[in-house]
């Protein structure tokens, strides 16, 4: 069972059709007696990071992620939800995300950006080209340049670039795929990117030992 993280985050209904359509038994909760029984989870997102980290905290589930995470358990972050998994957040003033991946969550333009083409429009929307980083078993059958779909106007500045598996060119790089133990992050919607998406999450759900390899 795949335990999706219910913190009023919006729509996750097309995370939880794609993880029952490839196979997996996904459960949207908050009940940390049911996500004990789930082999992996999921921390899905739209919208404030601020809001959502705040969302997380008054049920208690940052505390439970961070416990489920130091015991070995696989986490993957989707979007505004791999966004929390870094250290920090400019949006909006400044938040603690969940520390996992070190690192920074920034706006694009920001005088962080050096290298920023003004001509690029916020958010950065549409199709891009997943560029490999190093090789990571998330990536299984993952050809390079294969496109996923980005809807985002912040983006992860990871202090260890060892920590991104793809990236995607946009003036800057932005990271895609991220990795560090146990915990993944996809910037994108992986249930919305076509074949890629559902490559990458067949991938997460046989790691995870939800469906057999």
């Amino acid at each position: 069972m795949i335990g999706v993280i219910d913190y009023d985050a919006g729509n996750v209904k097309s995370v939880i059709k794609a993880i029952e359509k490839l196979g997996g038994n996904p459960v949207l909760t908050a009940d940390s007696a049911i996500l004990d029984k789930c082999t992996s989870l999921v921390l899905p997102g739209v919208g404030s990071f601020g809001k959502a980290i705040e969302n997380l905290k008054a049920n208690g589930m940052d505390q439970y992620i961070i416990k489920a995470v130091s015991e070995g358990r696989l986490l993957l972050g989707i979007c505004l939800g791999m966004q929390m998994l870094f250290d920090k957040s400019f949006e909006d003033g400044e938040w603690e995300g969940l520390g996992f991946i070190p690192g920074q969550v920034v706006r694009f333009g920001t005088e962080n950006d050096p290298s920023w083409n003004a001509e690029n429009k916020i958010p950065h929307m549409g199709w891009n080209k997943l560029i490999k980083n190093r090789e990571d078993q998330i990536g299984t059958d993952i050809a390079e340049g294969e496109y996923s779909y980005f809807v985002h106007s912040y983006y992860a500045v990871p202090e260890n670039w060892d920590d991104v598996v793809y990236y995607a060119d946009y003036s800057v790089k932005v990271p895609g795929v991220v990795r560090k133990g146990n915990v993944i992050g996809m910037q994108f919607h992986p249930e919305k990117s076509s074949d890629t998406g559902l490559k990458l999450l067949t991938n997460f759900l046989k790691e995870g030992g939800e469906i057999a390899d």
